[in-house]
C-alpha cells in the first residue's frame, strides 16, 4: 500500500500547524504583551497629549551602579517629568501603595507581581540623578494597558487605559522653565543607552541576577557591596532582603525578589 499520499497530507497540515503554533506562542509571550502594552500607551499620548508642551523619550534604558534601569515612557514638560510604567494585564488587580507584590486573579488562578509603584521608584531615582533634578518634579505614572479590573482603591498615578492622560494633564503649575525641558530631553537621549537587543537581553541578564541570592549585588546608591540580610522585627520579620554593607552611612535595602 502507498502511504504517500497521506504522507502529503499530513506534511501540509504540519506545514500550517507549526508556523501557526509558533505565532500563538509569540502572541500570549510577555514581551509581546509588553510591546503592545507600550505601544498602545505611546500612540494615545501621539493623539491626546500635545507634541509641544510634553515630549516623549520612549524605551529609555539608563545605566546604574547596580547594571541597567529600563523605563518605558518618559514626558517632559514644564510641567513636570512625567515616569510610565506600562503593564499589559488582563483579570482581577489586587493591591495597595505599601505592598511589595500585588496580585493578578484569572478565574480561580492567582499570580503574584512586583508593586508597579515600587518598581517605578527605582526609575524616578535614576532620573532624579541623572537630571541632577529633584524628585518632586518627576511623577510616576504607572497604565494598565489590558483589560484588568482593579478591585482595590488605587492611588490616582494608577490608571487603567487612557487615565494616564487625565493624570498628567491635572498638573498645572509650571515648575521648569523651556530651557530646563531642552536640557533635560538632551540629556535623557545623551545619557541613554542606544536600545538594541543585546541591550534588552543583558538588562534582562541583570534583573535576574539582583533576584539571585547567590550573585553578587551592588548598592544602587553608592556601589558598596550589598549584603543579604534577614528582617527581625516589623511586619517582615523572617523574610530576606539586600542591604547596603556600608550601613549605617548607607540605609539603602531592596527586596529580594
Amino acid at each position: 500500500m502507498d502511504f504517500t499520499p497521506i504522507i502529503q497530507q499530513v506534511y501540509g497540515v504540519l506545514w500550517w500547524l507549526i508556523p501557526l503554533a509558533m505565532i500563538t506562542a509569540v502572541v500570549k509571550s510577555p514581551w509581546f504583551k509588553g510591546v503592545v502594552g507600550e505601544t498602545l500607551v505611546k500612540f494615545t499620548a501621539k493623539v491626546r497629549l500635545p507634541s509641544d508642551v510634553y515630549h516623549p523619550v520612549h524605551n529609555v534604558t539608563l545605566p546604574t551602579l547596580d547594571g541597567t534601569t529600563q523605563i518605558d515612557h518618559i514626558f517632559v514638560s514644564v510641567y513636570g517629568i512625567f515616569v510610565v510604567e506600562t503593564k499589559n494585564m488582563k483579570g482581577w488587580i489586587f493591591g495597595t501603595e505599601k505592598q511589595a507584590q500585588w496580585t493578578q486573579k484569572i478565574f480561580k488562578k492567582s499570580y503574584c507581581f512586583q508593586n508597579p509603584l515600587r518598581q517605578n521608584y527605582k526609575h524616578i531615582k535614576t532620573l532624579s540623578s541623572a537630571l541632577n533634578l529633584e524628585e518632586e518634579h518627576i511623577h510616576s505614572v504607572i497604565v494598565f494597558a489590558g483589560e484588568s479590573t482593579f478591585k482595590t482603591k488605587m492611588p490616582p498615578n494608577v490608571t487603567r487605559g487612557g487615565g494616564f492622560v487625565t493624570y498628567i494633564k491635572s498638573f498645572e503649575e509650571k515648575v521648569l522653565s523651556d530651557s530646563q525641558v531642552y536640557e533635560a530631553v538632551d540629556k535623557i537621549e545623551s545619557g541613554r543607552l542606544t536600545p538594541s537587543r543585546a541591550i534588552n537581553r543583558q538588562h534582562v541578564a541583570n534583573l535576574k541576577s539582583r533576584s539571585d541570592a547567590t550573585s553578587e549585588q551592588k548598592c544602587p546608591k553608592c556601589g558598596s557591596a550589598m549584603l543579604l540580610r534577614t528582617a527581625k522585627r516589623g511586619s517582615n520579620t523572617g523574610n530576606q532582603f539586600w542591604g547596603c554593607s556600608e550601613y549605617p552611612a548607607c540605609k539603602t535595602i531592596r527586596n529580594l525578589n
